[in-house]
């Protein structure tokens, strides 16, 4: 009986670390939250059970060692996660007669931030516990987070960093990269935490959440953890969202808390519950993974059962083809639910799903669909081997160890489609009045087979005016807007091709390193491209073998007939160069303030989104002004200038 125990123990393990290996390095998911604590409790009663604790064991040890080339550092303390309930009642038990503070359990990226003389010297993630990764310059791009605090001595407080549900549906609304690649806010804020290039952490609007004083030099005078939450927040911080409560009115709390978060715009997967006695909090210590101050709630979720209509299979631009399910219409904290991702093929084997088949769903964290449970486990769902679009070929492949559906056929319409709408975007040509549905009825009109048919759709106006929806003016409007589009920057063509992995501050990069003719990116080596602070040899393979693609080539060759390309002038680049910038106020020489982040960028300097003390110049054609940034330029003696004084700046 004691080998069979062990042998289930051996296989949770692996499952739940492969499992959470994957979810901590934001790099997707291979089964649900629900599935993940099922298990997990079953592993701790056989441990229980068996009296054996085996040394990978996730029961034991906390998060996993992070795959990248960002420094590490041990934290000063360790930091631990939480014990967890489901039940209402263990949380009013565990508090006794003691006052607690009941909170909002975040659902993002834990971060370790230190502050030196009132200045942000240090931001580490939790990485497995005991060392981080070293992500300063990434966290100075946080939204919220203040670069100076009024407390000169030594600062080190632990928060949450995270997307807000409002940032990532807008994010995937505008880049198709991340709508691909990201499932959710808490993976895409996990990747934009670690990037390597702090430009593209801003560009993913990151909020910092800060919940606990890990270590003061100079202890304030206060007994309390709410005195400490209130003196963060007066200290500029956001802090967690929070109740001060007592076993009387705990569960009236945790019943508040989850009305609000059905509406909240902030990730979160359940409550955490703390003492407030910051004394007596200090006085219980910790177990070898759990601190015994603190206890976590998970959020009970509202399950409901329903049949499974089919399962659609979705093509992407990158080939991929995502499973989702379909089911018959539930209701699921207060709104209706016919779908679910279910994300790659293993999820779809592992569940042995089947049409027809007997569903327990629910939203997990109250949010997103989740299949919890199939009842009838009928195993009948056909793989397609042909794509839903094209009626290609597919093929099973393996990323991050699950089986994926890719359509091998280059043509497909769908890459098609996903492919020209990126090329047209607001980052890239920026071709107005082409959506989908218009590209799409282009499409099977047989005007568009490649990128470059997008220029010769001047040349049919009695086809175009003659469709449903698309008459003389919209024709005039696309004819204008393509005129416009054929101005355009290197670094903007680049990105528009839609390249694995190459987003807009990568080919700025690039183009920057090596402004070529993009005919002549094809000579580019994977040695050429890594040289390039921030690109390592998944992204350059990706580059390089593009260009090697004989059809692409000939794509590009016709691109180039078309546009007036611009490439970066040598010669002036250098002129802002080491020089920081931040744009804040209306602007009257530019159009708008990207436009100026453009001239600025294209002459070697960087623009942030806010004043540190790293900011070489603060623009804002209001130097009286009395706007937070202003009072921070001053209070760091940074220069503010105006809009003229900076054209002049760059035209002496």
């Amino acid at each position: 009986m004691q080998n069979v125990l062990m042998t289930r123990m051996k296989e949770l393990v692996v499952t739940l670390n492969q499992a959470a290996r994957v979810y901590y390095q934001g790099q997707g998911e291979i089964m649900s939250n629900y599935e993940y604590d099922k298990m997990y409790d079953e592993l701790v009663e056989l441990e229980k059970k068996t009296g054996v604790v085996l040394s990978a064991s996730p029961t034991v040890h906390v998060g996993y060692e992070t795959l990248s080339e960002l420094e590490k550092e041990p934290h000063v303390a360790p930091m631990l996660s939480l014990g967890k309930t489901k039940e209402v009642s263990d949380l009013v038990s565990w508090i006794g007669d003691r006052e607690g503070l009941l909170s909002l359990k975040l659902d993002g990226l834990s971060v370790i931030l230190t502050y030196d003389g009132g200045m942000l010297t240090k931001a580490l993630t939790r990485g497995n516990g005991e060392v981080g990764e070293v992500i300063t310059n990434n966290a100075k791009t946080f939204v919220n987070i203040p670069g100076k605090i009024a407390f000169d001595g030594t600062l080190v407080i632990r928060g949450e960093a995270l997307i807000r549900y409002s940032d990532f549906e807008e994010l995937n609304t505008k880049t198709a990269e991340i709508n691909e690649k990201y499932k959710n806010p808490r993976n895409l804020c996990s990747g934009s935490v670690r990037q390597l290039n702090n430009e593209i952490t801003a560009q993913r609007r990151v909020h910092f959440f800060v919940y606990n004083i890990v270590q003061i030099s100079e202890t304030p005078s206060f007994s309390k953890k709410e005195e400490q939450m209130n003196w963060l927040a007066e200290l500029g911080f956001d802090v967690v969202p929070y109740k001060v409560v007592d076993k009387e009115s705990l569960a009236g709390a945790v019943g508040q808390f989850s009305e609000e978060v059905k509406t909240c715009d902030l990730p979160s997967d359940g409550l955490v519950l703390t003492y407030n006695d910051i004394e007596y909090s200090a006085s219980l210590g910790r177990t070898a993974k759990f601190p015994k101050d603190s206890l976590a709630f998970k959020w009970r979720d509202e399950l409901a059962k329903t049949k499974l209509l089919e399962i659609e299979w979705s093509a992407s631009r990158t080939g991929l083809i995502n499973p989702v399910a379909v089911f018959e219409p539930v209701e699921l904290e207060g709104t209706t639910v016919t779908r679910a991702s279910v994300h790659n093929v293993s999820i779809v084997r592992e569940l042995k799903l089947g049409v027809g088949d007997i569903l327990t769903v629910y939203k997990a964290n109250m949010i997103i669909p989740q299949i919890y449970e199939n009842e009838t486990k009928s195993n009948n769902c056909v793989i397609p081997d042909t794509c839903p679009v094209c009626q290609g070929a597919t093929r099973l492949v393996q990323e991050n160890g699950s089986s994926v559906l890719v359509c091998v056929n280059p043509g497909c319409s769908a890459k098609k489609i996903k492919s020209f709408s990126h090329f047209v975007s607001r980052d890239a040509l920026n071709i107005d009045g082409l959506s989908d549905a218009t590209l799409e009825k282009f499409v099977n009109e047989g005007l568009l087979h490649s990128i470059p048919d997008i220029f010769n759709l001047v040349h049919h106006r009695e086809e175009l005016t003659q469709l449903e929806g698309f008459g003389e003016k919209s024709y005039q409007n696309l004819v204008q807007a393509i005129e416009r589009s054929k101005k355009v920057p290197i670094a903007k063509l680049l990105y528009s091709l839609g390249i694995k992995g190459v987003g807009l501050s990568t080919a700025k990069m690039i183009s920057s390193q090596y402004p070529k003719k993009l005919s002549g990116y094809h000579e580019l080596t994977m040695d050429d491209l890594i040289s390039i602070d921030g690109i390592g040899e998944v992204l350059a393979s990706s580059f390089v073998d593009y260009f090697a693609d004989e059809e692409h080539q000939r794509m590009i060759s016709d691109l180039e007939k078309f546009l007036e390309i611009e490439y970066p002038d040598v010669s002036s680049e250098q002129m802002l160069k080491g020089q920081t910038f931040v744009i804040t106020g209306s602007l009257v020489h530019f159009e708008n303030r990207n436009e100026c982040k453009e001239k600025i960028e294209s002459l070697g300097g960087k623009v942030s989104s806010s004043v540190s003390s790293k900011t070489t110049y603060l623009v804002n054609n209001d130097i009286t002004s009395t706007s937070s940034k202003n009072k921070k330029a001053k209070e760091l003696s940074i220069p503010i200038i105006t809009e003229e004084q900076l054209l002049e700046m760059i035209s002496s």
